[in-house]
């Protein structure tokens, strides 16, 4: 990778990255189960800290007991723990979830809004979780960076940023519109499936030849001078 990139030439490497990550994974799509604009907020607002498939487990029963925004804002928390107990900081998230749902239906008419500003303002939502809502509602256009999106744009050498809302201004600024939402998900897949914390498996990415790998250890074969090997006589 050159030392110094335009931006025109960032550019365009982002959206060939994004080309060739939606060739191998053409399928990805979000993994929390959900059939309403309400049941993506709370599996969402679930997730953090927690893994989808572990939401994906509780939601079940969950929303059966709760099967919109009133029957949350007619109960207490406790009512709602015994439900997540298992997704972790269970009463921090029951307790938003019903604060929420009493905003919902008194300002919102139980209906979920599609301004992320406006879900932001929601207990327990923030802008990432607002951002994933809205993207896969049809609402505001945004570029949601959890742990996935944001390792990987560091990595890929999109952004040299720690917070989240400055790493999703730069992949905005690399990435037209529509491939936001797309690009998200991407992002998060591959986070998932090859671009790991600790060990990337940088040898089977499809994506390897355009990654300046940004913080990432390079492995070598060659082996230390004067190890025992190389004094050892023949």
């Amino acid at each position: 990778m050159p030392g110094r990139e335009t931006t025109a030439a960032k550019r365009e490497r982002a959206v060939k990255v994004m080309e060739r990550l939606e060739a191998s994974m053409p399928d990805a799509h979000i993994e929390l189960d959900f059939r309403s604009p309400l049941e993506l907020l709370v599996a969402v607002m679930l997730s953090a800290q927690c893994t989808d498939k572990r939401v994906n487990m509780v939601t079940p029963a969950l929303f059966q007991r709760f099967p919109n925004a009133h029957a949350y804002a007619e109960v207490q928390p406790a009512d709602v723990e015994p439900f997540i107990r298992t997704c972790g900081l269970y009463r921090a998230k029951a307790k938003n979830i019903v604060a929420a749902a009493k905003i919902l239906v008194g300002e919102h008419g139980g209906q979920v809004p599609l301004r992320r500003d406006t879900l932001a303002e929601l207990p327990g939502v923030g802008r990432k979780t607002a951002g994933v809502v809205c993207i896969h509602l049809g609402g505001d256009d945004a570029f949601p960076v959890d742990t996935h999106v944001k390792r990987l744009a560091y990595r890929l050498g999109f952004t040299t940023h720690e917070d989240p809302d400055k790493v999703e201004t730069d992949m905005r600024s690399v990435l037209p519109i529509p491939w936001w939402t797309k690009g998200h998900q991407l992002l998060v897949w591959h986070g998932r499936r090859t671009c790991f914390a600790r060990s990337p498996e940088c040898d089977r990415c499809v994506v390897a030849e355009l990654c300046p790998k940004k913080g990432v250890a390079r492995a070598t074969t060659e082996k230390p001078k004067g190890s025992a090997r190389s004094r050892a006589k023949p």
